[in-house]
């Protein structure tokens, strides 16, 4: 089976892992910090430096593991899926040992969550990687990658929700139960998924820089940053928004709710929106609707439920773009470049450590500006409360409106030869 004949059970074949991956993600950064503050009385301080430094090594290792991937491709399926099969049983081994530690003192304590969450996000980053990599070796027209982008994406929002509901319905013992049989079904999906035919020219040499000369990725990157710090601002700042902005502490969940389920549900609409207006145009679109949801946020009065319910679906729909076309845009730059089942690895390799970089570029720059202009959670007074609408509403809408600019310069402007790059030497 090819690309061109993606249908449906196909799509379901290939995107399924995106669902254990994300029900492995928000867990680690949600539900980790909690359970260690409550059930072992670790500082919450020592727990986000033992996070943060952990994920900055994971996202470091991302191009290295993306030149594996690019070797493990190339090979039969058995040896692949050897790989694959051994990735998901460490995945779910670390998360659950994550979650029920040995009974050792602080000092063991740390050092066995340090050493299983290296194992976590090292078995989470190669089978995302390689998840990415996949899809973009299928190849296909701008339309059919960003329906493969939104197989995976949408399944993985699908994981998101259900990872948010599970472990407060029935526990993260349940959690890590469910984890080993999504991944292995998962994996059994993707055995029957179809695989992209590795490039009749020779493969390049192994070389982690080898995205950086291709003058695509080049002009897609920055627009990718600066669009993905726009949209991690407000989602680090949403509780604290909510909370002391709005007072509406009640409404969490249908926020949440609206906002993922209008992400998901978007898919359909921006594969037509690709169809008819390119992936470039499509996506400036919801950049723009974006702008215009965060502009409303901030003139929102407190106790505004409707209002903001209305600014979650709005930007849920612009987010059901940013996650499904910039992905297909760079398997579409693979092509061009004459790398396509060649290189895919190292270029979601650099991809994934820019995304991973947008939420820290996120909390650096959004938390630090609150502090410096006065706001403290829980804090109402007026002068707070206008620097926290400012950090949640206005500096996305000024990264959001740069990276419009950078998209419409670099890409948009450049059509209808905006693809066509030499290949990278």
């Amino acid at each position: 089976m090819t690309a061109a004949e993606l249908g449906a059970l196909a799509g379901l074949r290939y995107g399924a892992l995106g669902f254990p991956l994300a029900f492995v993600a928000l867990p680690l950064y949600v539900n980790l910090p909690a359970h260690y503050a409550q059930q072992y009385g670790v500082p919450l301080a020592t727990l986000g430096l033992l996070l943060l430094v952990s994920r900055a090594l994971d996202a470091l290792a991302d191009p290295f593991i993306g030149l594996a991937c690019d070797r493990w491709l190339r090979r039969g399926p058995r040896p692949l899926f050897a790989l694959l099969s051994l990735a998901a049983l460490l995945l779910a081994a670390a998360f659950a040992a994550l979650f029920h530690p040995p009974a050792w003192g602080p000092t063991g304590l740390l050092a066995w969550c340090a050493l299983m969450l290296m194992a976590a996000y090292l078995a989470y980053s190669l089978l995302s990687v390689m998840h990415q990599a996949w899809g973009a070796s299928l190849g296909g027209s701008a339309v059919q990658q960003t329906r493969i982008a939104a197989w995976r994406e949408g399944l993985a929002l699908a994981g998101v929700i259900c990872a948010s509901v599970l472990p407060g319905l029935a526990g993260i013992g349940a959690t890590s139960l469910l984890l080993p049989l999504a991944l292995a079904l998962a994996l059994l999906g993707l055995w029957g998924a179809p695989r992209g035919r590795p490039g009749q020219a020779t493969a390049p040499r192994p070389d982690p820089w080898l995205a950086w000369r291709v003058p695509g990725f080049r002009r897609l990157l920055p627009v990718f940053l600066l669009n993905g710090v726009a949209a991690a601002i407000p989602a680090t700042l949403l509780l604290f928004f909510v909370r002391d902005r709005l007072q509406t502490p009640q409404a969490e969940g249908l926020y949440l709710g609206s906002y993922f389920a209008a992400a998901a549900l978007s898919m359909p609409l921006w594969l037509r929106a690709v169809a008819r207006f390119g992936q470039a145009r499509s996506w400036l679109m919801a950049m723009l609707l974006a702008l215009a949801c965060f502009a409303w946020a901030a003139s929102l009065p407190s106790g505004a439920v409707a209002g903001f319910t209305l600014v979650c679906l709005g930007s849920g729909l612009a987010l059901g773009a940013d996650l499904s076309i910039p992905a297909a845009m760079l398997a579409r730059v693979l092509q061009a470049a004459g790398l396509s089942g060649r290189a895919e690895g190292v270029f979601f390799g650099w991809w994934n450590l820019c995304n991973k970089l947008n939420l820290a570029l996120a909390a650096g720059l959004a938390l630090p500006l609150l502090g410096a202009l006065g706001y403290a959670p829980g804090q109402r007074e007026p002068q707070a409360l206008q620097a926290l609408t400012l950090a949640y509403g206005a500096l996305p809408c000024l990264l959001k409106a740069a990276a419009a600019a950078l998209l419409y310069l670099l890409w948009i402007r450049r059509e209808p030869g905006a693809l066509r790059l030499k290949e990278a030497r």
